[in-house]
């Protein structure tokens, strides 16, 4: 009796197993189709086929550069305009991945979340500062919530579109341990620890197709190799972390304002993403930086960031612009933007520190790093995540006690001032009797 339990467990665990393994290919394929299909797509408007945006922007007259987000501002927004008409009602299940997980049964409305994927592909190609990953991570979910549906019972549903999730996250940022404690920090509670073994078979799977696809095995972002931060260097990591665990609040609250004032326009949908893509396009003029998710931004300040009012300047047209995109209703996550928002307030601190030459050279590069990590971790509330994110983005590992002290710190004192992290809502205010 004993042996057919073993025997039945052990059917179990290798059937998970294959899946896990199915649904990061799967993943990594989904992934790198939406990659190949905005690089066409930028080939085809701006002639500029290297995938970076600023290259694009800098190249074109200055009225181009100024309309073109606009543009494809309104054409995802006539895109979810007409589809919202055609099927006059909300969908029957969510379009996002997380409340299919969180709250949902792990079921994905397809033709609404091809749409929604489709209109973030205009829109990122077109040069909004939206990121390009969310629909990518949404592209993997739904794979894995149309397999689950297909091929497995209800129960599993969850933990096939989580998998299919973190091996989407895993494709896009080179990150299958982030990817997987994104799922397992985000939603605690939801997914049981026992289920994190399919996950991150799932998020390496992903890496490994991704890595064949491309042709290498590199990381994300190429830095500099840093050796172990001194003991006044983690003392500026801590301080890193505690100014961004104040101004992650305050980019949430930003991006919500920001949303409330273009809703309070009463705009059509075309018209509101066009308004939001105009304005991207507008400080483009001052600076073409602005345009795209902030990848090619982050990877320049990572190798030789300008002076720090240049960067400053550059900071808040972009800042401006991720509001505008975010705050206009483009379709796209905010998890590279968030990555460049950090970057650069890690840079000019370190910049800052540079008077003090004892402190050392690598010092902006550090902060930088740092930055990204613990704004990320500020606005998620999930510092493991975000510290292990950025070392398999980077390969700087060394920086791992520093990084993850600093994280722990941006979340505490970011849950001290706003409870909720920018994936979930506030609660309503209790009204008084």
């Amino acid at each position: 009796m004993k042996r057919l339990v073993h025997l039945h467990h052990y059917r179990a665990l290798l059937r998970s197993l294959l899946i896990a393994v199915f649904l990061g290919i799967a993943a990594a394929f989904a992934v790198w189709l939406f990659h190949r299909s905005m690089i066409g797509l930028e080939w085809l408007l701006l002639g500029n086929g290297d995938g970076s945006l600023v290259a694009a922007a800098a190249a074109l007259p200055g009225w181009r550069r100024a309309l073109t987000p606009a543009l494809g501002g309104l054409a995802a927004g006539l895109l979810l305009f007409v589809y919202q008409r055609y099927r006059h009602q909300r969908p029957a299940a969510p379009t996002d991945y997380m409340e299919a997980i969180e709250t949902g049964n792990g079921k994905l409305d397809v033709n609404a979340s091809l749409v929604k994927c489709l209109a973030s592909l205009l829109v990122v190609s077109s040069g909004s500062a939206i990121g390009r990953e969310g629909a990518m991570i949404l592209l993997a979910a739904l794979v894995g919530s149309v397999f689950a549906q297909r091929f497995t019972q209800e129960k599993e549903w969850k933990l096939w579109v989580a998998c299919a999730a973190a091996a989407g996250m895993a494709s896009a940022y080179h990150a299958p341990l982030a990817g997987s404690l994104f799922i397992a920090e985000i939603l605690f509670g939801t997914l049981m620890l026992a289920s994190l073994g399919p996950v991150v078979i799932a998020a390496v799977s992903a890496l490994l197709m991704t890595n064949l696809l491309n042709g290498g095995q590199a990381p994300l972002y190429l830095v500099e190799p840093l050796a172990a931060p001194l003991p006044v260097q983690y003392l500026l990591m801590a301080l890193v972390g505690v100014a961004a665990g104040a101004c992650g609040p305050l980019f949430l609250w930003a991006m919500s304002a920001s949303g409330q004032a273009f809703r309070s326009l009463r705009l059509k949908p075309p018209l509101q993403l066009a308004l939001g893509g105009l304005i991207v396009g507008l400080l483009s003029l001052l600076f073409p930086e602005v345009w795209g998710n902030g990848y090619s931004v982050v990877q320049s300040l990572l190798v030789a960031p300008p002076g720090v009012l240049l960067l400053g300047a550059i900071l808040v047209c972009k800042l401006l612009a991720i509001l505008a995109s975010s705050g206009s209703g483009a379709p796209g996550g905010v998890f590279t933007p968030t990555l460049f928002v950090g970057a650069a307030l890690g840079s000019v601190i370190g910049q800052l520190c540079g008077f003090w030459p004892e402190l050392g050279a690598a010092v902006p590069l550090l902060l930088a790093l740092t930055g990204m990590a613990t704004l990320l971790a500020a606005t998620t509330h999930a510092p493991i995540m975000a510290a292990l994110m950025v070392f398999e983005m980077t390969g700087e590992y060394a920086l791992l006690p520093g990084i993850l002290l600093a994280c722990v710190i941006a979340t505490t004192v970011s849950r001290g001032l706003r409870p909720v992290s920018v994936y979930h809502t506030a609660p309503p205010p209790k009204r008084e009797a």
